[in-house]
């Protein structure tokens, strides 16, 4: 394996990577940071600006297969590039917006350089480092990255006080210009030497399509990503501050503090969970289905308690939801280590949809259930409300648990063809702490 996987230049480019990266998040929170602004702006209601969210959402999941297609014919700096351009476009159009039709086209261009970035700087990492870096790497990335989050929250909201809408939104037009010129003059696709075989036409195209979504380790990496990621993303991004709020009854500024907590808990939880799937690399699912389990647990008291929750109840509450981003990030080790690199764009982009459907599924399905139980709006939501609302995530736990243990099977029993017959978890703990191997034979390359 070429020594410049893992030199300082990795580092490098893998920094430009993350930069691009956060600066997407940005571009990506930066509209919801200025409802109030937005609303005054364009003359809409609230409604309005919920549909501008929904429809980012909904054009970034559309978008994954494509993209990933892309990616793994023109490799990751012309899609980080296109991306970073694509909504420096979406902002400038949106800085000199008026109406609603014409912010929905600026939105629709910001969801659409968004669903480019990622996984181009997933495949990054997956071509620049190697072993157990990988896992950790990954998990890095996604923490990271939400630094581009808090920048919109608080710079963007001090330049929308101190100057006006259109500074503002061609400032951040700005940034993305500024990031695609850094991405091409400091990315590269892969360590000189390292052979990337793109494909050579359609046909070839659409056969590795096929191939990656008949891999089993794609479509657990799939459910994965769904059963894992939706419940906390619908908290963070749109009804855990009005469920915290309208029904628990806690102050905005509570509120607030919880949210960020939720933050800090997915940036301290990811590095430890990288390293535990790069040690145990077979014995992801276990992390999956404990990370499952918390979830629908605690969700579960939550929702069954007579009156509203303690203070503490949701704490904890926030905490576990904090563990679901880090925790999707496993379904791209399952693309990663089942797929050839010459696929892992299209393997990380079918990976990805699974979260965001669930998550755009459920966002609308609570608004729906809410709309049904409060006729007159916001002003009337309860906590029994809430309740009922938030109980449509069963749906989404139940569909993702089943597609985890369906292909969890299938590359089990593969790996008995290969001769690898894992022990129960108990008894590979136990050899591990003795310092002895977990499994009968080495781990094969792929899952190192």
């Amino acid at each position: 394996m070429p020594t410049a996987r893992t030199s300082r230049r990795a580092y490098v480019v893998w920094a430009v990577g993350l930069l691009a990266y956060a600066v997407a998040i940005f571009q990506r929170g930066s509209l919801g940071v200025a409802g109030v602004q937005a609303q005054e702006r364009f003359s809409a209601g609230a409604s309005a600006i919920a549909l501008f969210l929904v429809l980012q959402l909904a054009v970034y999941a559309a978008l994954q297969v494509p993209v990933g297609v892309a990616l793994d014919r023109f490799g990751s700096k012309a899609m980080i590039m296109a991306g970073a351009l694509t909504m420096a476009a979406g902002q400038a159009v949106l800085a000199l917006a008026t109406d609603v039709p014409t912010a929905v086209v600026a939105r629709v261009l910001v969801g659409a350089g968004d669903a480019m970035t990622f996984i181009s700087v997933l495949r990054v990492v997956q071509v620049w480092f190697t072993g157990r870096t990988v896992p950790l790497v990954t998990q890095l990335t996604g923490i990271l990255g939400q630094v581009g989050q808090i920048v919109a929250v608080y710079p963007l909201v001090a330049l929308l006080r101190d100057t006006s809408w259109p500074a503002t939104f061609l400032g951040a037009a700005a940034v993305g210009v500024l990031v695609a010129v850094l991405v091409l003059v400091a990315l590269e696709d892969a360590p000189p030497g390292t052979a990337v075989t793109a494909p050579a036409g359609m046909a070839e195209v659409r056969a590795n399509l096929v191939a990656t979504w008949r891999e089993p380790g794609t479509r657990i990496g799939l459910y994965t990503h769904l059963v894992t990621q939706f419940s906390g993303t619908v908290f963070a991004l749109l009804w855990g501050f009005p469920f915290l709020t309208l029904g628990e009854g806690l102050s905005p500024a509570t509120a607030a503090g919880l949210l960020t907590f939720f933050v800090l808990v997915g940036m301290g939880f990811g590095p430890l969970l990288g390293k535990l799937v790069g040690r145990w690399p077979l014995r992801r699912s276990n992390l999956v289905f404990g990370i499952l389990g918390a979830t629908a647990t605690i969700w579960t008291v939550v929702l069954l308690l007579p009156g509203r929750a303690p203070l503490w109840l949701l704490v904890v509450l926030v905490m576990v939801l904090g563990t679901n981003g880090p925790g999707s990030m496993i379904g791209f080790d399952y693309a990663r280590t089942e797929n050839p690199v010459e696929r892992s764009g299209s393997a990380s982009g079918v990976v990805n949809v699974g979260g965001f459907m669930a998550s755009l599924c459920t966002i609308l399905a609570i608004g729906a259930v809410l709309d049904a139980l409060t006729p007159g709006g916001a002003s009337d939501y309860d906590l029994g409300a809430f309740r009922a609302a938030f109980a449509v995530q069963y749906v989404f736990w139940a569909i993702g648990l089943v597609g985890v243990v369906r292909h969890r099977k299938q590359l089990r029993a593969r790996l008995a063809r290969d001769g690898i017959v894992l022990v129960p978890l108990r008894v590979a703990v136990g050899a591990r702490l003795r310092g002895g191997s977990a499994y009968p034979r080495p781990v094969p390359p792929t899952d190192r």
